[in-house]
């Protein structure tokens, strides 16, 4: 199962521990007795929407706030049936009936003149430069700038710049290697890896809707792949600092790659955020020492910090430290530190050089969902997926500038990073990780500012954040700015021992077993849950906020009572992807096991479902190929056009390509560049509309 192991922490869940659920009813009975009920927190918000938009809009806004709100139009179409993969046929991407969901781009597809991968083929370095990437995540879609008359759709709805996150790869796919245990063993080469590298990354791709059918401009100029090779510059506070200096780059400003680019976002300003997630599995510490470091506790931090972010010997699997040694990280110690963090892409100028944005601290980045204030204020939240890990936000210190885009490229370079609590009384507060205050300070291991923020993580657990179940997508609803944010699941809460993390932060990343507490209610969290709050005063850059739980995912049909949830319409579980339409219709998709079988047989395989945030009213709107993930969703500025992604499919083969999935060269969804002759599943993304041209999700 090569796939499942290069995605730790994930959703098999290998080492699921035994729960502890005695003690701890108690709390999960507080949340559902009403400690915040859905309507209480939602009383409060009256007050916080009205003054966050002004008082010329006090009546509508009150009556959008109390209910939650509700979506314009509301959810209009009937829930698709969960696949339980009965039949060859359910390897595909079904949408409800009245839509139609065709491929766009696979994995290999060329954004050039050039010719197309041929999947019975090995990726080669120079053919994968020129071709869309490898198991795509996040994506955005930046629509040209309107033409013609007001109210008219110009060319904005029908034309666009497609940027999307390619997270990790399957080796033995890239290097066209079976059954899947050989890669283990077999004799590697450079050019195995480079290929493996240039998969990953970011594709920006010009599509546009010609003779009616979206397609990828191939002659388009915007077209560019960045890749685990691509030139990025670091920028902010840690640019250039010491921990940053390595040989090849002394200078500690320039870094080779972007890696493991899970979600995203993206800003007023028309930059693309692109999120470095399980970057540490490519690193490997083969020794246990530490090249040049010459004094003991000098090498006792950096051992620390390696294991605080999940660094040990062998990686995840690739062996990139094999033939590449600046993924030794005994060797190169400072090299991981480079890693880690947000990327800034400009896609509408392809010689831009994508610029790491330090400030905004080093943990595994699931996305970065940028909120703008009425004032202007920007902040950007972020998860940190891993078990036990946590939310953060930074408060730009610039305000944006919508009158002037080029006033606004250093806005993520100066500001303040935060990390939150949360209260059972279902009030939260942000707590600052500056330098010199509430023990950041060199005694505790954090010589400046460009420490805490490299050492993000330890920083947070020295001001005693709250541990998250996995938080992972966020995002703000498109009027009432409530945030939601998914907890994909813990199978160490409420274990036992009980343990936290370490406030010195020598905690081995993903290794505590905290007990249930009121934001995180349930033991052995299998199906994980979804969060949200409101910023005091509807203030985004607010110190302070109200939160609740708007839904605990689960199978209604589980023998466990904690492990069925509470979910209002149709059962999922593990939610992970996490967008909101123009129009406030919640979307979820899910990262579970992706073959309905186990915790998931009730469930079925990965979905894409609708939610109504006043609600919670759920429904299914797609389900997937087997053995994918659901991720990534953009839309034209109409809403009458998805783009979503299929992650993986045919994860965890282990004798052959195809034992698992043949999709999307099956012919399931249209017509694809390898159609007839299946030989690789291939991550891919579908564009999805709704037959009689209206709004998707009416």
């Amino acid at each position: 199962m090569m796939s499942s192991a290069l995605h730790p922490d994930g959703k098999n869940n290998p080492d699921r521990t035994g729960s502890n659920e005695s003690g701890n009813a108690s709390l999960h009975d507080l949340i559902e007795a009403g400690r915040l009920s859905r309507r209480a927190f939602l009383q409060r918000s009256l007050g916080l929407t009205a003054a966050a938009f002004g008082g010329s809009l006090l009546d509508g806004l009150v009556h959008l706030a109390y209910a939650a709100p509700a979506p314009v139009n509301g959810i209009g179409f009937d829930s698709v049936p969960a696949n339980l993969y009965l039949s060859p046929g359910d390897d595909a991407v079904t949408v409800p009936a009245g839509y139609t969901a065709r491929v766009l781009i696979a994995w290999g597809d060329s954004l050039t003149q050039a010719p197309h991968w041929n999947p019975g083929s090995a990726m080669t370095e120079t053919t994968q430069l020129h071709t869309f990437g490898a198991h795509i995540d996040g994506m955005h879609l930046f629509p040209f700038p309107p033409m013609g008359s007001s109210g008219s759709p110009g060319v904005a709805n029908i034309r666009g710049l497609l940027v999307t996150n390619h997270e990790y790869v399957d080796p033995p796919l890239v290097n066209n290697i079976a059954p899947a245990s050989s890669y283990a063993t077999t004799s590697i080469t450079l050019e195995m890896v480079r290929a493996q590298q240039a998969a990953h990354g970011i594709s920006v791709v010009e599509v546009w809707k010609k003779n009616g059918t979206w397609e990828v401009k191939r002659t388009s100029a915007f077209n560019r792949r960045i890749t685990g090779n691509s030139l990025c510059k670091l920028s902010g506070p840690a640019a250039g600092h010491d921990l940053m200096k390595t040989a090849a780059d002394p200078s500690g400003m320039n870094v080779l790659g972007t890696l493991n680019n899970c979600a995203n976002g993206h800003t007023p300003w028309g930059t693309y955020l692109t999120c470095e997630e399980n970057w540490n599995g490519y690193f490997s510490n083969e020794t246990g020492e530490v090249a040049g470091a010459n004094d003991p506790e000098q090498k006792r931090q950096i051992l620390a910090g390696q294991a605080r972010y999940g660094i040990g010997k062998g990686g995840s699997g690739y062996r990139w430290h094999e033939m590449d040694a600046r993924f030794r990280a005994d060797l190169n110690p400072n090299e991981p530190h480079r890693f880690g963090w947000v990327v800034e892409i400009d896609p509408w100028d392809p010689k831009s050089t994508p610029a790491k944005r330090t400030a905004l601290g080093r943990f595994k980045h699931e996305n970065a969902s940028c909120v703008v204030g009425p004032d202007n204020t920007v902040v950007i939240y972020m998860g940190d997926d891993e078990r036990n890990e946590y939310l953060y936000k930074f408060v730009c210190a610039g305000k944006y500038n919508p009158r002037n885009r080029a006033a606004n490229r250093g806005l993520l370079d100066s500001g303040t990073l935060f990390v939150a609590r949360f209260n059972a009384d279902g009030g939260g507060e942000w707590l600052p990780l500056i330098w010199n205050q509430n023990g950041l300070t060199p005694e505790n291991g954090f010589a400046d500012q460009a420490e805490v923020l490299i050492k993000a993580r330890q920083a947070a657990d020295r001001l005693g954040a709250t541990m998250m179940d996995r938080p992972e997508w966020i995002a703000a609803h498109p009027a009432s700015r409530e945030v939601y944010m998914t907890l994909t699941n813990n199978n160490r809460r409420g274990s036992n021992p009980s343990s936290g993390n370490n406030v010195d932060g020598s905690t081995r990343a993903g290794s505590a077993r905290p007990p249930v507490d009121a934001a995180n209610p349930r033991p052995d969290n299998r199906y994980g849950h979804i969060i949200r709050w409101r910023e005091s005063m509807g203030k985004v850059d607010a110190m302070d906020f109200e939160w609740d739980i708007f839904v605990e995912c689960g199978d209604k049909l589980d023998p466990q009572p904690h492990h069925r949830g509470n979910i209002n319409g149709d059962d999922y579980g593990a939610p992970d992807g996490l967008w909101f339409d123009q129009d406030g219709r919640l979307w979820i998709q899910t990262d579970q096991a992706g073959d309905a079988t186990g915790d998931w047989a009730n469930i079925g395989g990965n979905v894409m479902l609708c939610a109504d945030p006043s609600t919670g009213e759920t429904r299914r709107f797609l389900t997937a190929p087997k053995h994918c993930e659901v991720t990534g969703a953009t839309s034209s500025p109409d809403g009458k056009t998805f783009f979503v992604g299929i992650q993986h499919p045919g994860e965890d083969w282990e004798t052959h390509f195809t034992q698992n999935s043949t999709w999307p060269d099956s012919g399931q969804n249209g017509p694809t560049t390898a159609s007839g002759s299946p030989s690789k599943p291939r991550s891919a993304v579908v564009v999805i509309t709704k037959d009689d041209g209206g709004v998707i999700g009416t």
